[in-house]
């Protein structure tokens, strides 16, 4: 696995210089357009009339990862089996092939949730009560936007030009983080749809000196929760912990590879606008925080800061059978400004 994450974050780290404002390529460009076009079509205007929003809306920014009665948008139990094709053919054409089966596989995991919770659970857990949204007219010139949203994901798009120039925020989540026991043969027992995210971040805590851990490690206790959740933007804050320049070159590349766990979701050339905008703005101004224990099943997070991002991730809460410490929520946004705004600067007061 760490092989595999390592050739993952190399490629990535290697790939050209696309800016997030540099014009689409003609080759691409159309794909995003004909997707949520194709998608859009095969709605009755009822349906479209949930799923299609102005660009302008004030729910474009609104976003949440937990468990909602409703929200923006067609949810796919709402759609006909033509309807969810197409509709998750547009998800999956906003993302990599990693992310668009992480994203499926959290979808799934609501049926998991249904049945630790037991029957009374079975309307609030439901692997199609995901919403998508479209905002404006999909084109390849002009703006407009995608969401795909429920329970414990949270994807949000901005095109324009045919191009993706914001992807934020990030949201993947996962309840069970680890499945306890067999789940049929798809999901065997000790599944764990974001591994990577977990492991990584302690195989960079454990390779710090004790020098290093002093200034990485902010607090004995973890945070409960990634901080500014359902705020259309994240708030501008000094980072904290250890910069990448006070790592060895093995530490950094324990960094990139984390890092990467979260860029590698997005499709190749938002994975690449990231990389780029990380190394414009120097790799070395990258913090790395943690607070909590340094082992699993306690409650740990994590924080990776640098000038144009931040990745937040918690493992506090219980799962679903009241194992401890074993609920994840992970996120990426943009600190440049979500949902391709101007992000507030702090207040001079």
């Amino acid at each position: 696995m760490r092989l595999w994450i390592f050739a993952t974050a190399a490629v990535l780290l290697v790939l050209g210089t696309l800016t997030r404002y540099r014009p689409a390529d003609p080759s691409v460009s159309p794909t995003l357009a004909m997707a949520a076009t194709e998608f859009l079509a095969a709605l009755s205007p009822e349906q479209r009339g949930l799923a299609q929003l102005d660009y302008d809306s004030e729910r474009r920014v609104q976003w949440h990862f937990i468990p909602m009665e409703t929200r923006k948008g067609l949810p796919l139990k709402d759609m006909s089996d033509d309807q969810k094709s197409k509709a998750l053919q547009l998800l999956k054409t906003f993302l990599s092939q990693m992310g668009y089966d992480k994203s499926r596989t959290i979808m799934s995991f609501e049926n998991i949730l249904r049945e630790l919770e037991g029957p009374a659970s079975h309307e609030r857990r439901n692997s199609e009560k995901y919403y998508f949204a479209v905002y404006g007219q999909p084109s390849s010139q002009g703006l407009w936007g995608a969401s795909f949203e429920g329970h414990h994901l949270s994807l949000n798009f901005v095109v324009q030009d045919g191009q993706i120039v914001d992807s934020t925020p990030q949201v993947f989540a996962a309840n069970p983080a680890e499945l306890p026991r067999e789940f049929g043969n798809a999901f065997p027992k000790g599944l764990r749809i974001l591994r990577a995210e977990e492991e990584l971040g302690f195989a960079l805590l454990h390779s710090l000196s004790e020098q290093q851990k002093n200034l990485a490690i902010i607090a004995d206790t973890a945070l409960p929760e990634v901080r500014w959740a359902g705020e259309p933007q994240p708030k501008v804050e000094e980072p904290r912990g250890i910069k990448a320049s006070q790592l060895n070159e093995d530490q950094k590349t324990l960094l990139r590879q984390l890092i990467a766990t979260y860029t590698g979701a997005m499709r190749e050339e938002v994975a690449k606008a990231r990389w780029s905008q990380i190394e414009d703005r120097g790799f070395d101004e990258i913090h790395f925080a943690w607070a909590g224990p340094d082992k699993p099943g306690i409650g740990h997070y994590y924080c990776i800061q640098g000038p144009t991002f931040i990745i937040e991730f918690v493992n506090t809460q219980p799962d679903a059978a009241g194992n401890p410490a074993n609920h994840i929520h992970c996120i990426w946004r943009d600190m440049q400004g979500d949902f391709h705004l101007d992000i507030e600067p702090p207040s001079s007061k």
